[in-house]
């Protein structure tokens, strides 16, 4: 049974945050013969374009690709005459619930189009089993297994270790269903936030049964019957018409190809690996210039939709990295407010989609951002798309756009504000070292780690935090207006929904993916033939290791100092937590994912003070 437990796939909320995932495909089938086309889905996913790794692309190896690339990989298929058909196979596949929607959708296109979507796998459970009922036909290897077992979720609760260490929290917030603070300074939820919490998981939990229903043409009852009653071998799990077909892997594919006439299974479909490297070092100098030459060139001026990313935690300033082929993560508020001025005064660029995945994070770099994407508004149409999560300060960004768009199980609002501070004078006395402070200005030790806040201070900082939670709520008040089904003050305070309930509040404008948001743009543009351009261009390897090398960037306004940081006490770079969480990941990475996500609002509030963050950090299985 451990095995099995092991091998089962899950899905991490990081502040209500759904990990991604990645896929293998290479380069175009060139022959116009019948094919088979097979994705393997694995790894992670990003919404926004990575950095290319030039080790690996020297290497032939391929480069990472983006959600937005699968979906428009996905679409090929639906109007190509030569694909008969789709197969995809999973390893470690850790699609969001929002990108997972957005999947399924595009796999029904395809069928719609007249072709069937097969998967083939040696074990599923409840979560890849919602991506694998919108297919054609399943397949379980005989003595493989379903664990379609529903959804089991839990939060970490770090007030222990902080007492280990030393360390006390001083926090607040706005208001009783901001539960932000609660990992941190209790050993368990309050009853707002068990309300907040289960009324989201019911509302994710009842929107994945009715999909299965439906891509199993089953009542939604009857799933939920059937999940109460998993997990399944492979053979039960036929006879429940859970699944279409038991055979090994190798009979599988047999069997497909004996069905469309012995067409070719290929895995080398809707990806370009891009020009070939010469392996000898005088023809790689050779292309290195030439490939220089065209480094930093702009992308095509026909009349496009942009695409601008916001993704990861929302954070003050750029976010420069020392590695050039290293980016820091998180969504910066100055590379973000750069691309939108960018796609506002670019006359070629005729609407622009905002695809927000965060939980929040820095209330200031929400609102640089927002008053962007204000600047884009006034001259074209700015229309969000909300990908797995867009809470807090990913709500804060998108409400000022002309519509939103979501999925019906992307997680969004939680529209409040947390603040305080850690006190880590106990930590340094058990390492043996006490301070001794001074200071001039009564405030001025008011963010110190030394001791709780003065009840001045505290006054100081809860005023701070209301203006901060006034100014959100007007800005949704504002932007949303009439929209909203209730008062700003049923809808705020902290509650969390999936994107259905927000449908129903008012909050978003309609339920559908990226590519229904970029269609819409288009059409609110009046665009007839249009591009699709991620703004701003991503980069490639030899233009980001010129830049690094000259000192030049697409920062040359600013001048900037490295006067060197030292590591936290207690934090993701803390000395303790590098050595500790490697080990605990070898035990349960879900679980280290969720504390990561911990100890990075700590990180933002130990920086800030005051935050926009989503509230859940939860782990599903």
């Amino acid at each position: 049974m451990k095995s099995k437990v092991r091998a089962m796939h899950s899905v991490v909320l990081l502040g209500a945050m759904l990990s991604l995932s990645a896929f293998e495909v290479h380069a175009d089938s060139s022959s116009s013969d019948p094919v088979i086309v097979h994705f393997h889905l694995s790894g992670q996913m990003p919404e926004s374009p990575g950095m290319p790794n030039p080790l690996q692309m020297m290497m032939g190896g391929d480069q990472p690709s983006t959600f937005k690339e699968l979906l428009e990989r996905f679409k090929k298929t639906a109007g190509d005459d030569s694909v008969k058909a789709v197969v995809l196979t999973f390893e470690g596949l850790g699609l969001g619930m929002g990108q997972m929607e957005e999947l399924c959708k595009v796999i029904q296109q395809i069928e719609v189009s007249g072709k069937d979507v097969y998967v083939h796998a040696e074990q599923m459970s409840t979560f890849t089993y919602l991506l694998a009922s919108a297919t054609s036909h399943i397949n379980i290897v005989p003595t493989g297994d379903l664990w379609l077992t529903g959804f089991y979720s839990e939060m970490p609760y770090v007030k222990g270790l902080l007492m280990k260490l030393g360390v006390d929290v001083d926090f607040m917030q706005f208001e009783k269903y901001k539960s932000a603070a609660e990992t941190f300074t209790r050993e368990g939820p309050t009853p707002e936030a068990e309300e907040n919490r289960n009324w989201l998981l019911d509302g994710l939990y009842d929107a994945s049964m009715e999909r299965i229903a439906k891509g199993r043409k089953m009542s939604a009852e009857k799933v939920k019957s059937l999940v109460d009653d998993g997990p399944y071998s492979a053979e039960r799990a036929l006879e429940a018409d859970l699944i279409d077909s038991v055979m090994h892997r190798r009979e599988f594919f047999d069997d497909l190809k004996g069905r469309f006439g012995g067409a070719k299974v290929t895995r080398k479909y809707g990806h370009d690996k891009g020009p070939e490297i010469p392996s000898d070092l005088f023809g790689f100098f050779g292309w290195v210039a030439n490939a220089l030459k065209g480094a930093g060139q702009e992308s095509s001026t026909a009349p496009s939709v942009g695409i601008v990313y916001v993704e990861g935690a929302i954070k003050v300033g750029s976010g420069k990295s020392d590695n050039p082929f290293s980016a820091p993560t998180g969504a910066f508020s100055t590379p973000i407010r750069k691309a939108l001025d960018k796609a506002a005064n670019d006359d070629s660029v005729k609407a622009v989609v905002l695809r927000v995945d965060s939980p929040g994070g820095s209330a200031l770099a929400s609102e640089i951002i927002l008053e962007a994407t204000r600047r884009v508004a006034s001259k074209k149409p700015l229309i969000v798309s909300m990908g797995n999560v867009a809470g807090s300060g990913g709500y804060y960004v998108a409400c000022a756009s002309r519509a939103i768009f979501a999925d019906e199980t992307t997680i969004t609002a939680s529209i409040g504000v947390l603040g305080g501070k850690l006190v880590t004078t106990g930590g340094w006395s058990k390492l043996g070292i006490n301070w001794h402070s001074y200071k001039r200005g009564n405030m001025a030790g008011i963010m110190s780690s030394s001791a709780r806040f003065s009840d001045t201070e505290r006054a100081k900082i809860h005023g701070y935090m209301s203006e901060v939670y006034e100014i959100f709520k007007g800005h949704v008040v504002a932007c949303r207006g009439d929209k909203l089904t209730k008062p700003i003050g049923e809808i705020a305070g902290g509650r969390v929904f999936t994107g259905g309930q927000a449908l129903e509040l008012g909050l978003i404008d309609e339920i559908g993916g990226m590519q229904s948001a970029i269609k819409f743009a288009a059409a609110e543009a009046n665009l007839g033939d249009y591009e699709v351009r991620v703004i701003p261009r991503p980069k490639e390897p030899l233009e980001m290791l010129m830049e690094a090398m000259s000192g030049g960037g697409d920062d040359d306004e600013d001048v900037s100092i490295n006067v060197g940081t030292t590591a936290p006490l207690f934090g993701l770079q803390s000395p303790l937590m590098q050595a500790f969480l490697p080990v605990l990941e070898q035990l349960d990475p879900q679980r280290v994912q969720a504390v990561m996500g911990v100890l990075e609002r700590i990180e933002l509030i130990n920086a800030e003070g005051v935050i926009t963050m989503m509230p859940e950090t939860l782990v599903i299985r």
